[in-house]
């Protein structure tokens, strides 16, 4: 998770977080630009070893990198699956997999909207302002195909959608107006030393290690998906 000094704590883990796969590698993460960032993902069909492996490199990599979430595409895989190991409002962790997301939100008086900073691993070292309902709700299938339901609200709300619009192609630039993302690529462009091409790979995590959680850094306020 980025941000400038953190505060380094143990936070309580959702019961329902699912159990990560071990042994991932650590991939280079895919920038903007990349055409398999700008297109809707191939549906998750094969429930197998290689999806497996898949799951495990996302979550080496969204470790390595300090992310909250991580879609197959910024590791340059077309499919429709994402990873997140994320806090939502009360700083509860929630960890899942999800293939197939279909996204839910709020409607009429319900609707809230969070106007927090928001950062993209394929992006990177840049934030700015971006409304989005303050609670939402995934629907897809797990690691084994079955169906999986995850909702939440703070930044895990954030993280769900930002990921999910991943799959579909959408990156969080595509919801900015002119402004918002020249000051985005400014900020982008200012940071570029500290990710040279192929960063995450041989960086090291503050937060937590490529092989699995542990101690958290949270900084809410500024956070790479």
């Amino acid at each position: 998770m980025a941000g400038t000094e953190p505060e380094e704590r143990t936070a309580p883990v959702s019961p329902a977080s699912v159990e990560l796969p071990q042994g991932g590698t650590v991939h280079a993460v895919v920038r903007w630009g990349t055409d398999v960032m700008h297109r809707p993902a191939r549906p998750v069909t094969a429930y197998d070893e290689e999806l497996r492996t898949l799951v495990a490199d996302m979550f080496a990599t969204m470790y390595a990198a300090d992310g909250v979430g991580l879609a197959a595409c910024q590791i340059g895989v077309d499919r429709a699956v994402f990873v997140y190991d994320c806090p939502d409002e009360s700083g509860t962790l929630h960890r899942g997999i999800v293939c197939n997301p279909v996204v839910e939100l709020p409607e009429g008086r319900a609707r809230r909207l969070d106007d927090s900073d928001e950062g993209c691993l394929s992006y990177p070292g840049a934030f700015v302002e971006c409304a989005r309902p303050d609670w939402a709700r995934v629907r897809g299938q797990g690691l084994d195909g079955e169906d999986v339901v995850y909702e939440g609200d703070g930044l895990l709300a954030r993280c769900l959608q930002h990921e999910t619009d991943h799959t579909q192609g959408t990156v969080f630039g595509d919801r900015l107006n002119d402004r918002a993302r020249k000051k985005l690529r400014k900020q982008m462009e200012a940071a570029a030393e500290d990710y040279p091409r192929g960063w995450p790979v041989g960086a090291g995590s503050a937060r937590r290690s490529a092989s699995g959680p542990g101690g958290t850094a949270i900084d809410v306020d500024h956070v790479d998906l």
